[in-house]
């Protein structure tokens, strides 16, 4: 082949992106020497990473960047390649993009827009033995999450692409917005995020346990949002919200999101960390005829009106009890 002769004129049949590993280069009958001819000067191709090429002289484009750098850490290892062809399968292997460039790719309006990262993390097995190289910065996991699929690509889970792009943001300012935006847009709840900063070592800075202290709140505000749009969207009864139950002239029995006097019935949204006045003591108030529904921020997410559901079920068991011993019920 003429180091000069142009795409079209070669048999690259399929071309969903102008960038293409060595390996895939070798499948369509273009061998080493042929790929790096065509990536001499003035050549009409160029190697954008180690065995990885892009098929056009100019600048790559944000999608062929990251597409080059999950060509670059998805490859097979060198025993793999030495063994034969390797079998069909995804051309990512195991590779996902983690980090602010997969923050960027899920939408969030806090991180950096991808024309401006300088590098792109890569997150693979720790098992595998490749390089940060350029562009590409490779991050490894003992074991690596299932990936989500953003415009044909595959990303960390939003709670570790957060942890990975933490790691690298000294940051206060950044480090809240993103935290705060995955909570309230909706992409993950404050617990996920918790268990992935914590397993990465992070909750040691100062600053990002600031931002955690916010996260955690505005995952209660969030919440509770939820609570207030299921009662009214399927009908319930109002209730009292945000009020403490005490015995008469007695111990505070704790804090509830909202309560039915006439039913007795008290739901709480599942906190990961305590709030101000405690939650409520359920054993405690069962025996005193109260029934306790206690939902999480998660379910309130996905299963509004499943909780919708338990929450009258509950109503009209109701019913059907003894009447429950007299509780004060005092606003927060």
């Amino acid at each position: 082949m003429n180091r000069n002769t142009p795409l079209t004129a070669h048999p690259l049949h399929g071309v969903r992106h102008r960038v293409w590993s060595a390996q895939q280069l070798r499948a369509e009958g273009v061998s080493a020497a042929q790929a790096a001819s065509q990536c001499l000067p003035g050549g009409p191709w160029q190697q954008l990473l180690p065995g990885v090429f892009l098929l056009h002289p100019g600048p790559p484009t944000d999608q062929e960047r990251v597409h080059g750098a999950l060509l670059y850490a998805g490859r097979p290892p060198a025993s793999a390649r030495r063994a034969g062809p390797a079998p069909a399968g995804p051309e990512y292997g195991e590779a996902m993009v983690t980090g602010l460039a997969a923050l960027a790719l899920y939408g969030f309006e806090a991180a950096p827009p991808m024309v401006s990262l300088h590098r792109i993390d890569v997150l693979v097995p720790r098992t595998r033995r490749l390089r940060s190289t350029r562009f590409v910065q490779v991050v490894r996991a003992a074991v690596p999450p299932r990936p989500q699929t953003r415009l044909g690509m595959p990303l960390a889970p939003v709670e570790r692409a957060l942890a990975d792009a933490v790691a690298s943001l000294t940051d206060a300012p950044t480090v809240r917005r993103l935290l705060t935006e995955a909570v309230r847009a909706g992409y993950c709840e404050p617990a996920a995020v918790v268990r992935e900063l914590s397993a990465a070592k992070l909750l040691g800075r100062a600053h990002v346990v600031d931002a955690v202290e916010e996260l955690l709140a505005e995952g209660r505000a969030v919440a509770e949002d939820r609570l207030y749009e299921m009662v009214r969207r399927h009908g319930l009864p109002e209730p009292l919200w945000n009020v403490d139950l005490c015995l008469p002239g007695g111990a505070c029995l704790g804090a509830v999101d909202a309560y039915w006097p006439e039913q007795a019935l008290a739901v709480e949204i599942g906190a990961p960390a305590p709030r101000e006045g405690g939650t409520a003591d359920r054993e405690h108030l069962e025996r005193l005829g109260v029934t306790v529904v206690r939902v999480t921020p998660g379910r309130l997410r996905e299963a509004m009106a499943q909780q919708a559901v338990v929450v009258r079920t509950a109503m009209t068991a109701a019913e059907d009890r003894e009447p429950a011993a007299y509780v004060v019920v005092l606003p927060r």
